[in-house]
């Protein structure tokens, strides 16, 4: 994790983060989006240590399209550990 300030094989060569299409066996978390992807991006950079996928999802639901983020996770303890902490970094309703 980078916040100890520990670099990784997977951190250094960029292997962290899957751009492709979420693998199926990861655990996946959806929520709405409030901030840039970005600010996402990093603190799982920061504050995790195996393997995600983050990106767009389109649902249908009442005849209409809405579309909301995902993140993939191939540890489940990091993904329970990102919906614990989503609130804090992805506030819904901003003061």
């Amino acid at each position: 994790m980078l916040k100890f300030r520990e670099a990784s094989y997977m951190n250094v060569h960029n292997l962290r983060r899957i751009y492709d299409n979420c693998p199926p066996h990861f655990e996946k978390v959806k929520f709405n989006l409030y901030v840039h992807e970005k600010e996402i991006s990093d603190w799982l950079h920061e504050n995790t240590e195996g393997r995600f996928w983050i990106g767009p999802i389109v649902e249908e639901l009442n005849g209409r399209n809405d579309i909301n983020y995902q993140v993939g996770f191939e540890m489940p303890s990091e993904a329970s550990y990102f919906a614990l902490m989503l609130e804090q970094f992805n506030p819904s309703q901003q003061w």
